[in-house]
């Protein structure tokens, strides 16, 4: 997936929670519609993205276009012969996560829960286990509060904010069986996957952000502490959802620098090396609940 960018988009002022929760609810209303080719005087053939004149369009070369507009919500087409399915894997990803951007939220490409009335999110590249560990740990009654993408509101100086997701957990059928998740159905798209239902149930409301767990793939199940400046690197994500962010915004090297030593400085954080066994993925998730708790226990930074 290849992007063009022709213009940036102004970061939100302060909201409350309720506010922008409201506002994500408005802007990501979707319907059957026309969706451009061209966009301040732009070209997006398929398999490439455009933010312009504060919309956002997404041709996405396997049948499906997009076009969000603010105040408006998204337009989006559907070819015949694509696959229905992949519907909501577009809607509830990219065109989820660029909505998001052009209105100064910050996307994470991570997985969370909650406990004791914040939010614990685990990230990692894809494959790394997010959805199967926090699968995992609501089968220890720890409810789910976003699969994949992470939304946070740092219009408030003095918090960050975290949104609840609307996506459902997608799992292969081996993290299936790791989590002993229950199976709600195929996500289709030859992903492999299934839709699997969060075994404590999900939230819907904001909460606050306190803690980033990065994952890693190991031959033993560890859990170290992050701290001092390898805090701010381990936030160098290289995901598509920073790019999309980076492509709305055109935040100078300056502002992310901001941004990321705020969420150093105001997050704890800590690296778990995840075997992909049985016997490891429950040693790893033993280690996950006991940070969880001790995060949870810990005064916000």
């Amino acid at each position: 997936m290849t992007q063009t960018r022709a213009s940036g988009h102004s970061a939100a002022t302060m909201r409350t929670p309720a506010e922008t929760m409201a506002l994500i609810a408005r802007e990501t209303r979707s319907q059957p519609g026309a969706v451009p080719k061209h966009l301040g005087g732009h070209e997006i053939p398929g398999g490439n993205r455009l933010f312009a004149l504060g919309q956002f369009v997404l041709h996405t070369g396997t049948g499906f276009g997009f076009h969000y507009r603010p105040g408006i919500g998204v337009s989006y087409t559907v070819d015949p012969g694509a696959d229905p399915a992949e519907l909501e894997l577009w809607l509830y990803g990219s065109v989820y996560a660029a909505i998001a951007c052009l209105n100064g939220l910050y996307p994470v490409h991570a997985s969370a829960i909650a406990d004791n009335g914040r939010v614990h999110a685990f990230t990692g590249p894809s494959g790394a286990g997010k959805s199967t560990l926090v699968a995992g740990l609501g089968r220890r009654g720890y409810p789910l509060f976003c699969d994949d993408t992470l939304l946070l509101d740092l219009s408030d100086p003095g918090r960050i904010v975290a949104l609840p997701g609307h996506k459902r957990l997608k799992l292969t059928d081996h993290a299936l069986a790791l989590a002993g998740a229950e199976v709600l159905g195929p996500v289709g798209s030859g992903t492999g996957k299934s839709y699997a239902a969060p075994a404590a149930g999900s939230l819907r409301e904001p909460l606050d952000l306190a803690s980033l767990t990065f994952l890693e793939q190991g031959a033993e199940a560890v859990l170290d502490p992050i701290s001092g400046a390898a805090r701010f690197a381990r936030l160098d994500d290289d995901h598509y959802t920073q790019q999309l962010y980076f492509d709305a915004q055109a935040p100078t090297r300056a502002m992310m620098f901001a941004l990321r030593s705020r969420l150093a400085q105001h997050l704890a954080m800590a690296r778990l090396v995840r075997p992909f066994s049985g016997e490891g993925f429950a040693k790893s998730l033993d280690l996950a609940e006991a940070a969880v708790r001790q995060f949870s226990k810990e005064p916000p930074q």
